[in-house]
């Protein structure tokens, strides 16, 4: 088993902090995005090797085992259980397996694919393979309605049904979508964390959604129907008399789908933002100073 140096592929020193392994992450998987670069094998190849070594490095409990164990980070417990094992074995048995930094892979395969307990003889222990992490990008728009998209992992294309209203940071559990187990054991999973970005005029909180509108002073004062974009359609809307600037209106069930309740929609609020005229005429201003002197007889 070929031992892969994760530092290397991340580009990061072997005392790197884990913000520095987080930004070497996001920059690396946006340059080798599959979605970026269709049909390109080589990154493919590298993105997977990118997603393998943030998994790693970026757990704390998972980076100090490989530091120990490299590439077979994922059975330093058994490693160790083994080797007390083989220890305590007679002499007709080789007790342990000396190794050397560095030469992990061949540790594992001298511990484990020759037979538990003896070269050659006894059972073979069955390991589940390696989980892959992978961060998808969505924009708000996107995740507006449940929908299937195709992800190429380690060379496979993967159809995922992404549910509506799904949030940013949010992580879910694909099985059996990892790596290979060892010595037939079952494959390791694929956790998919969404990061979720807003390009529309729409602010997310929750469920619910927050949308500003301009009206002007006359339709702020005389009052006025209009029509609101909500985030799939177009609204009536009144606007009542003497309506003060920064007032909110709640609009039921026409905010953000709720996450695996189909059908169940937050609340959009509209604050209304009332514009003051500008580049005003003579005659406009005469008006004005006639209204000014109403309100103060």
């Amino acid at each position: 088993m070929e031992f892969i140096d994760y530092y290397a592929v991340l580009g990061i020193d072997k005392k790197a902090t884990a913000d520095e392994v987080k930004k070497a992450y996001r920059k690396l998987a946006r340059k080798y995005h599959p979605d970026l670069n269709p049909n390109d094998k080589e990154a493919e190849k590298k993105f997977k090797q990118i997603n393998e070594a943030n998994a790693v490095l970026s757990d704390p409990a998972n980076r100090k085992k490989y530091d120990k164990y490299g590439k077979d980070w994922k059975h330093a417990e058994e490693f160790e259980k083994a080797k007390q094992s083989q220890q305590r074995q007679s002499s007709q048995r080789y007790s342990s397996s000396p190794f050397g930094e560095g030469d992990y892979s061949d540790f594992f395969e001298s511990m484990f694919g020759s037979g538990f307990g003896g070269r050659g003889q006894g059972r073979q222990v069955k390991f589940k393979g390696a989980d892959y992490n992978a961060e998808l990008s969505l924009d708000l728009r996107d995740i507006y309605k449940t929908h299937k998209r195709t992800l190429t992992v380690d060379g496979k294309n993967i159809r995922l049904t992404i549910p509506a209203g799904v949030k940013d940071g949010q992580v879910i559990k694909i099985k059996e979508q990892g790596a290979p187990g060892v010595n037939g054991g079952p494959r390791g999973d694929l956790y998919i964390r969404f990061a979720i970005s807003n390009t529309t005029p729409f602010k997310l909180d929750g469920d619910n959604l927050h949308k500003t509108v301009d009206i002007s002073l006359y339709q702020a004062l005389l009052g006025d129907e209009i029509t609101v974009d909500t985030f799939d359609a177009k609204v009536k809307l009144k606007v009542k008399p003497e309506t003060p600037n920064g007032s909110k209106v709640k609009l039921k069930g026409k905010g953000f789908p709720v996450y695996k309740k189909e059908g169940s929609f937050g609340d959009l609020y509209i604050t209304f933002n009332v514009v003051l005229p500008s580049n005003l005429s003579t005659r406009e201003k005469e008006l004005f100073q006639e209204l000014s002197k109403l309100r103060t007889s």
